[in-house]
């Protein structure tokens, strides 16, 4: 299965799982102050004259006007700190950025809700006594074209992905609205990026803003279906709590963290900022009883760029090298057994790219066109970054040692 396209037509990630990591000879292969109180002496009573009575009822009417008129002047203030239009089918929200406002939260909620939607998948799974039965999950999803094209998490559509079959519903508005079929146009594992398709022609998409720009501070509100579609359209909000984090060994981009709570159900949703704008596509959160308001998205920019690619090469013949990649040996696999990370090959298709270097069964593809394969699923998204008919070099560990061989990257069509 290559990395962008759901046809399986490359050989990647075979379901094959044979135990083939090689065997190198060893195991198997793998002041204290005493209290002295002093009488205290009863105060007298002041006595004030009949001008200074006056004086101060006087004052204390001036005073109480004078609160009023604050506390109606700070009212007005706050309703206009945010505020929001419809017109038609499409939601105008001009939104007064106002760092002391706290209805900006629910102004962004009125701009941007129809650009998120829910995602429910299906699968069928084998069960224990040998038949099958269906397993559910369920997301959130970005609109990114008025047409059906929808921006969610890899992770979300996995199952379908890896099944290569099952079902994909969009809903749009709420649970209770209207609902699509969607079929996966293309995915980016690393940076748990997708795209789908749905057959729609009037939808709201989200306007994106330079995730660059972004602050330490600035304010961040989600929406999404944190727990699954029946909380669809939740809203929280929160701050950046911090840029460039990376959180895991497999990850390919630095995310944004944010103390806005992500929940299950959160993943593929928006996270946006005071404008209305997409700053982030909520990812992942570290789920633990030691950590609280710790949620990560992917940048907009990163975002738009995977998701243009994936959309780009939607109709394109995929970049192909003739292997499937064993998804059991994880770089921290490898790791456990003394060996480097990388690829390893499960299987070499006759006549392929591959076969013509000299790549067999068994061998870990560690570097790839000059990259670093730090675990398998980023053999693929490299390969896919390669042009056809481009030669490259592939570093191969095979018995103990490494060897440099090289491959000329043919189509999946051909």
């Amino acid at each position: 299965m290559d990395d962008y396209n759901n046809n399986n037509t490359d050989g990647f990630y075979s379901k094959s799982e044979d135990d083939i990591v090689q065997d190198n000879g060893t195991n198997g292969g793998y002041g204290y102050y005493p209290y002295n109180p002093q009488p205290v002496k009863p105060a007298r009573p002041k006595k004030y004259g009949l001008g200074a009575v006056v004086l101060a009822s006087v004052l204390s009417v001036v005073i109480g006007l004078g609160s009023a008129f604050s506390v109606m002047f700070g009212m007005g203030a706050f309703k206009n700190s945010g505020t929001s239009s419809k017109s038609g089918n499409n939601a105008n929200v001009s939104i007064n950025i106002d760092e002391q406002a706290s209805s900006i939260a629910e102004a962004v909620a009125k701009k941007c809700s129809d650009s998120v939607v829910g995602i429910r998948t299906v699968t069928s799974v084998s069960n224990f006594f040998g038949g099958s039965e269906e397993e559910q999950g369920e997301g959130s999803g970005v609109v990114y074209t008025k047409d059906g094209y929808i921006i969610t998490n890899y992770h979300v559509i996995e199952g379908v992905v890896k099944a290569g079959s099952g079902k994909i519903d969009v809903y749009v508005g709420n649970l209770d609205g209207k609902s699509y079929s969607a079929t996966v146009v293309g995915y980016h594992i690393s940076s748990d990026l997708a795209v789908l398709k749905i057959d729609a022609d009037d939808l709201v998409p989200v306007e994106f803003d330079d995730s660059d720009k972004l602050t330490v501070g600035q304010y961040a509100i989600t929406i999404g279906a944190p727990g699954g579609l029946e909380f669809m359209g939740s809203v929280t909000y929160g701050v950046i709590s911090g840029l460039n984090r990376v959180v895991s060994t497999n990850q390919s981009v630095p995310l944004i963290q944010t103390d806005a709570a992500i929940n299950p159900g959160n993943s593929g949703g928006a996270l946006l900022n005071s404008e209305g704008k997409l700053i982030g596509i909520n990812s992942s959160k570290i789920v633990s009883e030691e950590f609280e308001g710790m949620g990560f998205a992917i940048p907009s920019n990163t975002v738009k760029e995977k998701v243009e690619k994936i959309i780009s090469k939607k109709d394109s013949d995929e970049p192909y090298i003739g292997v499937s990649i064993s998804e059991k040996y994880t770089s921290s696999v490898l790791n456990f057994y003394g060996y480097p990370a990388g690829a390893v090959v499960t299987r070499v298709e006759s006549g392929s790219p591959a076969e013509q270097a000299g790549i067999k069964r068994g061998d870990i593809i560690t570097k790839f066109n000059g990259k670093d394969i730090t675990d398998y699923n980023v053999l693929g998204e490299i390969i896919n970054d390669c042009e056809i008919g481009q030669t490259v070099e592939v570093v191969i560990y095979r018995n103990g040692s490494n060897k440099t061989v090289k491959l000329t990257i043919a189509s999946n069509s051909k």
